[in-house]
């Protein structure tokens, strides 16, 4: 919903049992459905484009093309055994058996062959119960592993959160929308003041190749404007100060086109 409401579609506020509403500023009507369903609706044309996740997209093998990715829901497919396990890698994976709700994917990328179980939730309880040596799932952060008295083996594929449309679609003015909200979640606007003397050490702190310098009233004295990655923004602050900078500015961007 932030995302449709910062690309500038104004959607409606949906009711609490509301599955479709439409937007405001632009010929767009939204469908909620469950993310898992996303790439068949998307595949069999009843909708343009859909927002799920890369996993779901894979998982499916749905003829659909991925437009964009979006930023959030970050994930990882990994491969998991009990901590008391003697598995160290994922070829020691070899010949065992493997609960996981994507047997697609976990056929596809682990390196070795296994025996699948196919489940359709609580995969971390499979092995505790005998019914796995170990498990692919999706993971976060990781607790719900821990927690559970699972150890990662490594990651097997990398999800989000992306945008995906029939192939040879038209959905090129949405996609231009998004990108521009993507790109400025990503990056930060930074202001400072900075003596002119010290300006290449600012440029080289913050890896602008053009940054924008503006004269201040005060003699020898410049202010400068950059876009800087929203991840590097912890530690570029103590530098900046460290070589003279001052008056620090940093402000999120609505939009941002390339």
């Amino acid at each position: 919903m932030s995302l449709l409401e910062d690309a500038g579609l104004g959607p409606e506020q949906p009711g609490e049992r509301a599955l479709a509403f439409p937007c405001r500023n632009a010929p767009v009507d939204v469908l909620l459905v469950r993310a898992a369903d996303v790439p068949e609706y998307v595949q069999d044309g009843v909708v343009d484009c859909g927002i799920t996740g890369q996993d779901l997209v894979h998982e499916r093998g749905a003829r659909v093309e991925e437009l964009l990715e979006l930023g959030f829901g970050s994930c990882r497919l990994e491969a998991a055994v009990p901590e008391e396990s003697r598995f160290q890698r994922l070829e020691d994976l070899a010949g065992t058996t493997i609960a996981t709700v994507y047997p697609r994917l976990t056929r596809q990328l682990l390196p070795v062959d296994v025996d699948l179980v196919d489940v359709t939730g609580s995969v971390e309880i499979a092995p505790r119960l005998g019914l796995a040596d170990g498990i692919v799932d999706l993971v976060s952060s990781g607790n719900t592993l821990r927690t559970n008295g699972l150890r990662s083996l490594g990651a097997v594929f990398s999800s989000q959160a992306v945008l995906i449309g029939k192939p040879g679609g038209d959905a090129g003015t949405l996609v231009s929308m998004l990108r521009a909200v993507v790109e400025a979640r990503a990056h930060r606007y930074l202001m400072l003041n900075t003596p002119e003397s010290g300006l290449d050490a600012v440029c080289d702190i913050i890896g602008s190749r053009s940054p924008s310098v503006l004269p201040l009233a005060e003699p020898g004295m410049v202010a400068v404007h950059a876009l800087v990655p929203s991840s590097e923004v912890w530690r570029l602050l103590p530098e900046l100060e460290a070589v003279g900078a001052s008056s620090i500015l940093v402000v999120p961007v609505e939009r941002m086109t390339r």
